[in-house]
């Protein structure tokens, strides 16, 4: 009986047979940046401006690299000024080693600030695993999209997946897209070419700073689905424009919201409250109105997180005792045992968490 073994290249042999990963990607990364034994690597190939404060790159990506479904997240971790910092953006598949990762400037954003202005070509960037639920529908209904800023960019990723299967071709899709000023509007050249070969496809911009100025969200926004009971619909954008496009287009077959960022909402919270941590047995006083994660951030206590937004769960842990408020979308939380995403909560009486 002949015994079957499996010979190992040599880059597997010498990867598995060393401890020190971090030695290895040291002397890998001298013969080649991307090189890397476990880390998802991509290099800055080319940089372009998409709009106003904001900037596409097209990055080449290595062999760890996972790709993700159109419209999910990666988180993204660059070096600023010698210190790591962990974003999330969804990216669009170019090719099989090319993403394009499509970044808005924010007032005091460290990392897109970064990508705006420091950014150059041959910088490396890492990645972590893709997540998110607003993907390619696998049913035909009439999808709707709704976008705000640079909440595009999921939207792109899935018309342009759809139009490489064919799928534009049975589905209708309907793209609705508010930005404020038309120097903000992003790829609409390439929205423009997919309404030219698919006649399911069609979009429409609102300028909300314009003269004279489109509607914000609102139900007149709804009224022109044709049939939306039958319809599903993603919205992308602040939260304030995702809770809105919940409100009005809650008679959808489905809807869908990520909200990259969290608008002002009204907040009468003041005073402080206890945080007891149950691993740990500590307990730490934090302002009431503001993301749990930041305030225990402030008392040099750092929880395990990633997007910020309430989407990836990284932070998320378990509430034992006490009433919560999520800041997305203002809806209040009593209960106990329920799960409680840090970045996106205020607490509203004494906690008890498991951190």
């Amino acid at each position: 009986m002949h015994v079957l073994t499996k010979v190992k290249q040599p880059f597997n042999f010498f990867t598995e047979s060393v401890i020190d990963l971090d030695a290895v990607n040291f002397w890998l990364q001298k013969i080649n940046p991307l090189w890397s034994s476990n880390k998802a690597l991509g290099k800055i190939v080319q940089k372009d401006i998409a709009a106003d404060d904001m900037v596409s790159v097209m990055i080449q990506i290595n062999r760890n690299f996972k790709f993700g479904q159109a419209g999910q997240h990666h988180p993204v971790f660059v070096a600023v000024n010698g210190i790591r910092y962990e974003r999330t953006y969804s990216l669009t598949r170019l090719n099989a080693q090319h993403v394009l990762l499509t970044v808005k400037k924010v007032n005091a954003g460290i990392v897109s600030t970064w990508f705006s202005e420091q950014a150059e070509v041959g910088q490396l960037v890492e990645f972590g695993l893709p997540y998110g639920e607003m993907t390619v529908p696998k049913t035909a209904s009439p999808l709707v999209l709704l976008a705000a800023g640079s909440g595009i960019t999921p939207m792109l990723s899935l018309i342009k997946e759809m139009s490489k299967t064919q799928q534009l071709k049975e589905q209708p899709v309907k793209l609705m897209y508010w930005v404020k000023n038309k120097s903000d509007a992003a790829f609409l050249a390439r929205f423009e070419n997919i309404a030219s070969h698919y006649a399911n496809f069609s979009f429409h911009v609102f300028y909300t700073q314009a003269l004279p100025a489109d509607a914000r969200v609102n139900a007149s926004h709804a009224a022109l689905v044709t049939d939306l009971a039958n319809s599903i619909v993603y919205a992308c954008g602040p939260s304030g424009f995702t809770a809105a496009a919940e409100e009005h287009f809650a008679a959808a077959q489905n809807v869908q919201t990520e909200a990259f960022s969290m608008s002002a909402l009204v907040n009468d919270d003041i005073g402080f409250v206890n945080v007891t941590l149950l691993q740990t047995n500590k307990v730490v006083s934090i302002p009431k109105g503001v993301p749990i994660l930041a305030a225990l951030e402030q008392q040099n206590i750092k929880p395990k997180h990633g997007c910020r937004m309430g989407i990836c769960n990284k932070c998320a842990c378990n509430k034992a005792e006490g009433a919560t408020k999520n800041l997305v979308n203002g809806a209040q939380n009593t209960e106990r045992g329920n799960l409680l995403k840090l970045c996106v909560s205020s607490a509203q009486t004494d906690l008890v968490i498991d951190l």
